[in-house]
């Protein structure tokens, strides 16, 4: 097992409480579902996936919406009285803390060689669906390319003030400063931290920040490349102002972190939990999710649909981030110690 899954993330003392709050949003299960996944990834591309698995094998499922580290605390809080069969979580983290509890099931070699190795846990306990690459999205009137920085460290230069925004709440900028903590140490993530809060803006959604980018609002933002890929494919690129900038140096503001999913232990229905988890992983289910959330897949026969194409992605060291990276308690802490929180 990996360095990366040995590591157990601490638990948030009031996981009770959340785990409740979560329950409480959930509307009952069909009568009808035989399968039950707690979804944590994006609502509507995973809906149609599951309808079109349902379509194919006429076995009904239940999906039960919410942020994939309370969905991973609720499975932890239910043990095996969960009636979930999967859980498929925005990133990597939460399934490695099910690993390491013991609660999560082997998953099938049919779907895990669907998936190359480097993209899923070694042990077969979670699979990688979709990787998506942190970008900077840019005004095309306002900025060019060669104009913008090189690493996220140069915005913190007085010459960026009021030039760019920033989500400060959002899972993805809080994996970066994550990674910035781990690869960089604390020192060099909270002088970063300090230069975004005295220079950049902050808005409250990325999907806030890329319009203020169409606009001509800002001149750039930083955001996950889905964000502007759908509404490329929904516009047409050549209609929108803005554009896609990949900074190319191995830099942290290229991430590069992954979705994934995994079957619980405690499933009653693992025969159907292995059939969706196969459908999922296969060329059709992989398609049907990054069509439909422009993400990547990591089926390596899928196409990525007018995406950047994989290979030429730059994440730091060379690597996608399989939660090696991943302190979400270091980055909220360090938020708070430099008042952006």
């Amino acid at each position: 097992m990996s360095n990366a899954a040995r590591r157990k993330p601490k638990l948030r003392s009031k996981i009770s409480s959340i785990a409740l709050t979560t329950m409480m949003l959930f509307s009952p299960l069909s009568a009808n579902a035989a399968l039950t996944i707690y979804n944590g990834q994006h609502k509507a591309a995973t809906i149609a996936l599951i309808d079109a698995f349902t379509a194919k094998t006429n076995i009904e499922v239940e999906s039960r919406q919410g942020s994939s580290n309370e969905l991973a605390h609720q499975i932890v809080e239910e043990g095996k009285r969960s009636p979930a069969d999967i859980i498929y979580t925005e990133e990597s983290t939460p399934l490695i803390m099910l690993a390491n509890k013991g609660l999560l099931a082997t998953i099938d070699a049919t779907a895990l060689e669907n998936i190359p190795a480097e993209y899923r846990d070694q042990d077969g306990n979670w699979v990688g669906l979709l990787a998506r690459s942190r970008v900077i999205a840019y005004n095309k009137e306002t900025i060019r390319p060669d104009q913008l920085p090189t690493s996220v460290h140069d915005l913190t230069d007085a010459k960026w003030k009021d030039q760019f925004a920033f989500v400060k709440t959002s899972g993805a900028f809080q994996k970066q400063l994550s990674a910035m903590i781990k690869l960089e140490g604390k020192e060099k993530a909270t002088a970063w931290l300090e230069g975004l809060s005295k220079n950049g803006k902050v808005y409250r959604h990325n999907k806030a920040a890329l319009d203020a980018v169409e606009r001509g609002d800002m001149p750039f933002a930083l955001i996950n490349n889905y964000y502007w890929d759908s509404m490329a494919r929904e516009k047409g690129a050549d209609n929108l102002n803005s554009a896609l900038y990949f900074m190319g140096t191995n830099d942290l503001g290229d991430l590069v972190t992954v979705s994934g999913a995994a079957i619980l232990a405690s499933s009653k229905n693992l025969d159907e939990a292995q059939q969706f988890m196969a459908f999922a992983t296969g060329a059709e289910g992989q398609k049907i999710l990054t069509d439909q959330s422009a993400q990547y897949p990591l089926n390596q026969s899928v196409d990525t649909n007018g995406l950047k194409p994989f290979s030429e992605l730059t994440p730091p060291n060379g690597t996608l981030d399989l939660g090696e990276y991943s302190d979400g308690k270091a980055a909220v802490e360090l938020l708070q110690e430099v008042g952006l929180l």
